[in-house]
């Protein structure tokens, strides 16, 4: 005889289990925290994750351990995104976070994640946000939500097994794209703030300058938010700050529309964060979506950079380090919850540029980087669009397995 079927929520899991209602002290090392940005369709994003020591941790985790397998729920900020812990992750849960482990013997774990970032889910799921300023989903609502619709166990591994494929895929397209970032961030330290470029061994320096290097204004070198031609006849991408990916070199191609207003841009222009707390994350994108020598226009919640006298690989690389990010930081103004970066400071900020050979020698090793990772990112929007495609007819039973 077939066991039955759980309706709710709260019966497909041996538990659901809120997170601490509290701050968790976060340190430069240690296990990630992790937080509502941190908990992605399906995947967590690890990247830039809080860390927290050991004594939290087990603090943190006294309802719960989290395991593979598990679920991790964002109640709000966005509300609705759901995560699984994959083999190899350690963590605990921050604030607006919710701890669900799967019933194996009625559910399967990978299934139920996709189940529950369902259209049919996600409406029920919010149907119920509250909050004034913050919408977030209460724990009752959680735990009732039902599961009209769930098919047999043995159908959900099949299914959950076929989505997750994608996203093993789209993860390891993603740490390759992170391991050629790093590559070439890496080289950049070593050949312009470490002063360790070929020939250094022979070259001069006079006051931390090269000889024939250059350290001038951020404003002689780069120009700030440069003005750009734009029709006012034709769409453009318009791109907020949460189009930005927070480690990536690319943005995430949002909707063609009208746009009137904010910084315009194009490819090989790197846009830097402006705002808190997504500077202190590092928000910073090259861009390179755009195609046939489109222009786009975008929030004024981002700077946009342009080289005049070094190239855009080298923009990005500098927009990256921490000094460059620290005196952005230095210089903001307004309130504790919306501080802003202020141009000017740029130009008291001096950058080298380096000698021509050296600066083209460094743009033939890294560009072909740059273009792996666009290409890698454009498979990953495919592979995205081809899950998202695939899940609501598998939810829907429209395609059996």
């Amino acid at each position: 005889m077939t066991s039955k079927r759980p309706e709710a929520l709260n019966d497909a899991c041996e538990f659901i289990v809120d997170c601490l209602h509290a701050t968790a002290p976060t340190e430069m090392d240690g296990y990630p925290l992790i937080r509502t940005p941190n908990i992605g369709r399906g995947r967590l994003n690890l990247k830039d994750a809080y860390r927290v020591s050991e004594e939290t941790y087990q603090t943190w985790t006294k309802r719960a351990v989290p395991e593979p397998g598990d679920l991790i729920l964002a109640r709000e900020a966005p509300a609705g995104n759901v995560a699984i812990v994959k083999e190899g992750e350690k963590v605990c849960l921050g604030q607006r976070t919710v701890h669900l482990r799967p019933n194996i013997t009625k559910v399967d774990p990978d299934f139920l994640c996709y189940f529950l970032l369902a259209p049919p889910q996600q409406g029920k799921l919010l149907s119920g946000e509250t909050g004034a300023t913050a919408k977030h989903v209460n724990m009752k609502d959680i735990r009732r939500l039902e599961l009209t619709g769930l098919p047999s166990l043995p159908t959900q591994k099949v299914a959950g097994s076929l989505l997750a494929s994608y996203d093993d895929l789209i993860e390891n397209n993603r740490r390759r794209m992170a391991l050629l970032e790093e590559s070439a961030r890496q080289l950049y330290q070593e050949w312009f703030v470490r002063l360790r470029f070929p020939g250094h061994e022979h070259t001069a320096i006079i006051e931390g300058v090269p000889t024939g290097w250059d350290r001038v204004p951020t404003p002689e070198a780069i120009e700030i938010s440069p003005t750009t031609r734009l029709s006012d006849e034709s769409e453009h991408w318009t791109v907020e700050m949460a189009d930005l990916v927070i480690d990536s070199m690319v943005i995430e191609q949002p909707t063609k529309r009208e746009g009137r207003s904010g910084s315009k841009f194009r490819n090989g222009d790197t846009l830097f964060a402006r705002i808190t707390p997504c500077l202190e994350n590092g928000k910073t994108a090259f861009v390179d979506f755009l195609e046939n020598g489109e222009v786009a226009r975008g929030s004024t919640e981002f700077i946009v950079l342009r080289g005049r006298q070094v190239s855009p690989e080298y923009v990005y690389c500098l927009a990256r380090t921490y000094d460059f990010r620290e005196n952005a930081i230095k210089s903001m103004v307004g309130s504790s919850g919306r501080q802003r970066v202020q141009e000017s400071c740029f130009e008291k900020f001096f950058v080298l540029v380096p000698s021509g050979i050296l600066l083209s020698l460094f743009t033939e090793i890294v560009r072909p980087q740059f273009r792996q990772i666009r290409t890698l990112h454009s498979q990953n929007k495919k592979l995205r669009d081809a899950r998202d495609l695939l899940l609501p007819r598998l939810m829907s039973g429209e395609i059996t397995v």
